[in-house]
């Protein structure tokens, strides 16, 4: 499997510290949850996870924004 890189924007860095949730949980979220297309990117969502990303090459994720559900 290609290594993967996550790039957080200080938005998504901020809520996650707010919510209380971890760089590997947003990294399973983006790995195993159900994708969904967006109109700049993908949401993922898993268990009670919700994580809106865009690919910004390849094995690169760009995380703009994390929220429960």
């Amino acid at each position: 499997m290609p290594e993967q890189r996550f790039v957080f924007t200080r938005h998504a860095l901020e809520k996650m510290a707010m919510l209380g949730i971890s760089i590997p949980q947003v990294r399973e979220a983006v790995r195993r949850g159900a994708k969904v297309r967006q109109a700049d990117g993908l949401l993922a969502s898993y268990t009670y996870l919700k994580v809106a990303y865009r690919k910004a090459g390849e094995g690169v994720y760009k995380i703009k924004t994390v929220y429960v559900e």
